[in-house]
Formats: structure tokens, sequence, C-alpha cells
């Protein structure tokens, strides 16, 4: 294949300047050939994969992790436990994520991604190490705090800024491949580390253990990712740059002003905080309302946990990665209407789970729905915003919907105090549910939301 003569340069994500070299090579697929003819794999895809294991160990396993032990700080002190209530266990996320709002907007259209991700990785082990160690629920409070400060660098928000400057027209694939490993390290946290360890050696040993996994994250964010595919005088999806490249690209974007004018925002955010937050409750709460279906013992607990979080975060996954591929071909309209169902239809099968039972159908559905809705919530803003804009948009999105995703289950666990069940608060969870899809529903039509065009084919 021919290359392209180009001289030209263009900015770089902290505004310093790349110059292309002399020749650049382009692909309409995830593979690119070389100066000697062979095929090469575009570096974004190394990008993605990194973004793979990071999400894995940086949201992942946090995340789904600490679910497992909610039980356990509820239970006597007599028995190993902490003996705090249940309203104390659900307050410390949703008071972690309130304090932390100010991260976001502040910092993350400032600094290169890569840099927060690699320092909120180290947070979240100095974090998970501190969980080990606690003794009143006021240090469980602080450390939800720098908790969520760490997840404000090194979570979504981060990865998604750099795997959308990396691919354009394989956005959804790429986006949904990276966060496939939030589903897989919160399918194998439970069974592999934090179930066995719990059992064997207590749980503050296993929180412990996860903390220090944190760090086999930093060889891959210093030596694999890069912030902007312009870094190695690359263009994202390997594409060729315009006949008329030259000079700079503005990658200013719009001001926060300007994005808090325009309608679509506010549908986008009223949508994703009641999204997050029905899922939210179901996430943190599921080994709880498990444990209300009838007496089982501890181990039976926690092996139908283990199993029921395992079914639906490996459905989740597969539903991402189909999801992600579908995202970039049809209509993203028709995606959330038809990833609508399995929630609507999931949610009220908790209310009728048999004891130590694992509810196989709700895991099918629910499993769907949770690897589906967040993902095409990503891939539609930044199908409506442009690159240089969407870093301030997620920035002021994902916090607020992140507090409807904690605060949520803390409400649900008030009126299960009030009620005894969770059959109202699951009632309010479906209702809720219902409410984010219909909001969705009043996107606008720009070009993105037809099937994305069919891919040029290579030149030779």
């Amino acid at each position: 294949m021919a290359g392209l003569e180009v001289k030209t340069e263009t900015r770089g994500p902290d505004g310093s300047t790349f110059p292309f070299p002399e020749r650049v090579w382009y692909t309409t697929s995830m593979m690119r050939k070389g100066r000697t003819g062979e095929k090469e794999i575009f570096y974004g895809w190394w990008v993605v994969a990194a973004s793979f294991i990071t999400l894995s160990f940086a949201v992942g396993m946090p995340y789904f992790g600490m679910t497992f032990f909610y039980d356990y700080f509820e239970r006597p002190l007599a028995e190993g436990g902490l003996g705090w209530p249940r309203t104390v266990i659900t307050l410390g996320l949703p008071i972690g994520t309130l304090s932390t709002l100010w991260v976001g907007p502040l910092l993350l259209h400032r600094f290169p991604p890569r840099r927060l991700i690699l320092i909120g990785t180290g947070i979240s082990m100095l974090t998970m190490i501190g969980f080990s160690r606690m003794e009143s629920h006021y240090g469980y409070y602080g450390l939800y705090i720098l908790y969520m400060i760490a997840n404000n660098l090194s979570g979504g928000v981060s990865h998604q800024i750099i795997l959308s400057r990396w691919f354009v027209r394989q956005r959804g694939l790429a986006i949904s491949i990276g966060y496939l490993g939030v589903s897989i390290g919160g399918a194998l946290v439970v069974p592999l580390i934090a179930e066995p360890l719990t059992r064997a050696y207590g749980f503050r040993t296993a929180l412990w253990v996860m903390g220090l996994l944190l760090m086999l994250t930093w060889p891959l964010i210093l030596l694999v990712v890069r912030d902007d595919p312009r870094e190695m005088g690359l263009l994202p999806d390997g594409e060729r740059p315009p006949a008329d490249a030259g000079g700079h690209q503005d990658l200013t974007g719009r001001s926060y002003g300007e994005i808090l004018r325009e309608r679509v925002f506010w549908i986008l955010l009223g949508g994703g905080v009641c999204l997050a937050g029905s899922v939210g409750a179901i996430n943190l709460l599921l080994k709880l309302i498990l444990k209300d279906r009838g007496a089982v013992s501890q181990q039976v607990l926690d092996q139908t946990f283990s199993r029921t979080l395992l079914i639906i975060l490996l459905v989740s996954a597969v539903a991402r990665i189909l999801v992600g591929r579908l995202a970039d071909r049809i209509s993203k309209r028709h995606m959330l209407t038809l990833t609508w169902l399995p929630l609507v239809i999931g949610i009220p099968m908790l209310a009728r789970v048999p004891p130590g039972r694992v509810p196989v159908l709700f895991c099918l559905l629910y499993g769907i729905a949770l690897g589906a809705d967040y993902l095409l919530l990503v891939v539609t803003a930044a199908e409506l915003y442009e690159v240089s804009t969407l870093p301030r948009v997620l920035a002021a999105i994902i916090p607020i919907m992140t507090v409807g995703q904690t605060w949520t289950p803390y409400a649900i666990s008030l009126i299960r105090e009030l009620s005894g069940s969770y059959t109202i608060p699951l009632v309010i969870i479906f209702l809720v549910a219902i409410a984010g899809r219909g909001l969705l529903l009043f996107l606008p039509h720009p070009a993105g939301w037809a099937a994305a065009p069919a891919p040029t084919r290579e030149l030779s």
C-alpha cells in the first residue's frame, strides 16, 4: 500500500505540538500495513487491551468486591463483624460521592487522563488497605471519600476520554471492549479472591490483598497507555488525514456555560441519573436482598451471591460487546428501546427469589441491561459532542450520575427499614428505571444516531 505524503502538525492533549512523520499509514480495519507490507495491529487496540485490564482492577474489583463484605460489616462483634446497621453500611459510598463532586469538573479536563489514572489507582490501593484496618464508621466514611476521589481519577471517564481520542468509527466497539474489564473484574473478584480469602483468613485479609493487586495496573499505565494517537504520529482508527490537513486543530471545545444551556445535556443527565440509580441499587444491595429472602447459613449466602454475581457480570460482558458492535451500525434510539425490556422484566423477579437459590432468569435479563445501558449512554454522548467537548460533558454528567447511583441504594435501605422488606423498594427501583429510559427517548436525532456509514475500502 502506498504511503501518503503529509506535512503538517497537530496539537496533543496538553497543548504541545506533534509533527506527523513523513509517511502516515492508515487502515479502515483493526489491522494496518507497514512499510514492509506486513500487517500490524493499530496501536489503539493495545490501548483498549490495557484499558480492559486497568478498568478490571481499578473499577470492577473494588466496586463489586466491596458489596460482598456488607453483611460481614453487619455481623455482631462477637462473630467477627463490625456490628453496624445497614443504614450505616450503605451510607459510606453516598457520603464519598457527594464529597467528591468537585473532582471531575475541576481536574479531568485540566490534566492528561493517563496521569490521573496512575494517581487514582495508587489512592485506590491505599483505600482498600485502609478498609482492611478500619474500626469505626467515621473512618469508613473517610475511606470512602478517598475511594471516590480515586474513582473519579482512574475510573470510567478518564478511560472514555482516551478511547474516544483513539477511535471514532469504531468507538462503540473500543469502549465496549475496554468496559468489558469492569464486568470481568467484578465477576472474578468474589469467587477467586473475596470469598476464599474471607473463608480462610477473614474479611480484613481479603480487603488487604485486593488493595495490593491494584498495583499490577501501573506497568500497563506507564508502558502501554497513551493519551492521544497524535503523540505517536497516528490518527483515530488509524485513518489517513484529510488532503487539506494542516495547521493546528482547535481542541479547546465548548465551555461549561455553553454545555449547560443545551437541552440535550439535561436529557442525558436526567436519564443517566435515573438509570444509574436503579442499577446502583441492585448492584450494591443484591447480597442483602438475597439475605432477606430466607434464613440460610453464611456459607450458602456467600456462594449464592458469588454465583449470582458471576452470571450477571458474565452475561453483561457478552451484552456489552454485542451492544458496542451494534452501536456502531444501527440507531442508538433503537438500541435504547430494545435494552429497556430486560431491565423492566428482570427487576420484579428479585421479589420472589427462593432462599438460597440463584435467580438464573433474573441474572440473564439484568445482565443484558447492565451491559448495555451505561455503554449506550457513553457512546451516545460521544456521538452528540465533539471530542474536544466530551471531557467536560462527561466530567459534569458522570459525578452526578454517581450521586444517583450511590444515594438511591441508601434511600432504598431507609425504606426497607421502615417497611420491613424489599418489596416496596423494588417497586420504586422499577419506576425509576422506567423514568430514565423514557427521558432518553427525547434525545435529538443527530447524524450519528443513524446507521453508521459503511467502512471505506482500503487503498492500495
